[in-house]
């Protein structure tokens, strides 16, 4: 079961991850804008703390954090972190909006790909 849902919260946190980095390349409305912080607030922030969460609980029960692959896969989930502080910075700036800012898509799928990799393939 707590597998099951840190998988639900990555693909929650990676889909907003993913869908405020299109949005800020569109340059859309205040409300829009709005409506995508809130989001972000309410959706995304709270899948990350729970991807954080019970990552390192599943890592703690499987006596992982010696693991290479582990420690590469916390390497980019931290950069995943990072990436969202960037774009919700964006969504709170205006400045950094007009300038077209936020992580491009294609970076965040595929650092996805790459510790979804790690984890099933577990390399030492």
């Amino acid at each position: 079961m707590l597998k099951a849902a840190h998988v639900v919260a990555v693909l929650v946190f990676v889909s907003g991850v993913v869908a405020t980095s299109l949005f800020l390349r569109s340059m859309s409305e205040p409300q829009a804008i709005a409506a995508m912080r809130r989001w972000d607030t309410r959706v995304t922030t709270p899948a990350m703390l729970l991807v954080w969460a019970l990552g390192l609980t599943l890592a703690m029960r499987g006596h992982w954090f010696a693991a290479p692959w582990l420690i590469a896969k916390v390497a980019i989930v931290a950069l995943l972190s990072a990436v969202h502080g960037v774009n919700s910075g964006c969504l709170r700036r205006p400045t950094e909006r007009a300038s077209g800012s936020g992580v491009h898509a294609a970076l965040v799928l595929g650092a996805v790909a790459v510790a979804v990799l790690l984890v099933v393939v577990k390399p030492t």
